[in-house]
Order: structure tokens, then sequence, then C-alpha cells
């Protein structure tokens, strides 16, 4: 029963943070690495290069060619716990709808400062793009039409993907813009993914966690990885005999991930002075 339970409460604060998150797991992040994050360290695929093809010789074949496909490591640096003390019950008959109620508070919380590290990342990692002009509304088109370009040319798929992490006041802007296409028009794919609409090819989604100065990010699931894992499950913890907290328990679990963009140069961030 204790096992059903923490799988229970597991599920309900994954559920809430696919819930909140704006920068979600398979549609801003990827989930693609190998290795155990509990120990410490994951390794993330970079795909450098694509596959050659050639056409084939019946007789003499075909030359053989070598692919990119690198690994690094991203150390699972971010830890949080939550610890949260429910006095007059013991384990055994702390109500499900209490435990249930402050387990969607911690996902709550959680998804906010799992927001707060994607974008320390994204914008630490991003590849400057445009000047620093501050954006109006006659410019945020042609601006992000640019940035589509630029990712094209780089190669990155132009797939349906790409996605656009946009300021409230950039957002505003994009609002006002005749070639806005909001998500009511859109499939339901897209509502899903939390997308607010489509511009320039990009999907848009309003990030309230960006820097003063940063107006957008755009890039592409590929080289952008989320790591996370439950490092101690959501339960309830009997704190009898603890020496401090008679006739309680505690809400406890801890979350542990961390975010990687692979490869820099896939990821724009146009800013203002």
């Amino acid at each position: 029963m204790a096992h059903e339970a923490q799988e229970r409460y597991s599920k309900l604060v994954d559920a809430k943070l696919r819930d909140v998150l704006v920068k979600k797991d398979g549609v801003i992040f990827n989930n693609r690495y190998e290795g155990n994050p509990k120990a410490g360290s994951v390794k993330i695929p970079v795909r450098d290069t694509e596959a050659a093809v050639a056409v084939y010789n019946k007789k003499t074949g075909t030359a053989l060619t070598e692919g990119t496909t690198a690994y690094i490591t991203a150390v699972i640096d971010k830890d949080y716990a939550v610890n949260e003390v429910i006095d007059g019950f013991d384990s055994a008959s702390v109500p499900d709808n209490l435990a249930a109620d402050r387990l969607d508070s911690a996902g709550y919380s959680l998804a906010l400062q799992i927001e707060l590290d994607a974008t320390a990342e994204l914008e630490s990692r991003a590849t400057a793009f445009g000047d620093t002009a501050a954006l109006e509304k006659t410019t945020v088109y042609e601006s992000l039409v640019d940035a589509r370009t630029k990712l094209s040319e780089i190669k990155v798929p132009n797939d349906g993907k790409r996605w656009a992490l946009v300021s409230p006041s950039v957002f505003a802007l994009i609002l006002k813009s005749p070639e806005f296409i909001s998500a009511s028009n859109l499939g339901d794919e897209v509502k899903q993914n939390g997308a607010l609409g489509k511009i320039a090819g990009f999907l848009i989604f309003e990030d309230n966690t960006l820097s003063d100065t940063t107006e957008y990010i755009v890039g592409h699931p590929n080289w952008c990885t989320r790591v996370r894992e439950w490092a101690v499950e959501p339960h309830v913890q009997d704190l009898n005999g603890s020496g401090t907290h008679i006739g309680a328990s505690a809400i406890q679990g801890r979350k542990i991930y961390t975010h990687k963009v692979t490869k820099p140069a896939t990821v724009l961030i146009k800013k203002k002075a």
C-alpha cells in the first residue's frame, strides 16, 4: 500500500508540473539521455552531422562515411525537496485529500523553480541575435522572420516544432500583428502543448521568467534537454521518534534535475538595451 501511495503521489506532482510548466517536456525540451540521474550525471547525445547518402554501385559498392554523434556529460545540479509537517496525524491516518492538496501545492512551487532554472540555462547558452533596439509593433514580425531564416540557414528542422519564448510585452506586440494565428484557430495538439498561437513558423509561448532585457528566445527541442527524476518519491513520513515532533507526520520528497543546451548555435536570444 505504501508503494502504491508513493506512485500515486509522484504522478500527482508530475501532472501538476506538466500543467504549470510553460517550457514543457517534449515541446521546449527533449528528454533524451543515457544513464541514471541518481548517479549524479548522465550522458546526452548531440547529433552533430546527418548520415550521408550516395549512389550505390552493385559492382563496387559505395565508400564508407563517418557520422558524428557525440555525447556530453550533464551534471545533475538541481536538488529540491518538500518537507512539510502535518501536525496531529500519524502516517497511517493522514487524510488522502490533505496529502494530495499539499503535494499539488508542492508541484506548483517546484514548477516555478524549474521554470527559473530552465530560463537561466537558455539565456546563458543561447546565441545573441539581432540588434538591441526594443521591438515595436512594426518590427516584431520582421525580427521573428529573420530568426526563422537564421535557423533554416543552420539546418534546424522546420517541422512545426520550432518554438519562441516571448516576454509579456513582446507577446502584446504579437497579438497586434495580423500575421499572428491564435491557438483557437490551430489544431488540438498545439493547444495541448500550451502554445498561445503561431507566427513566422514559431509556436508562441508567453514566458514571464525571462530577464528584463530578454525579448524572446527561439529554438527547437532537438538541442535543448531536460533531465529530471525523483531522488525520493513523495510520501508521508511519520515523525514520531524524531525527538521534536510528537503525533505528527510530514509530506516529503526530492526532485533532481538539470537543463542543457547542447548546441548553442540553434538557440537564438533577442535582447534589448
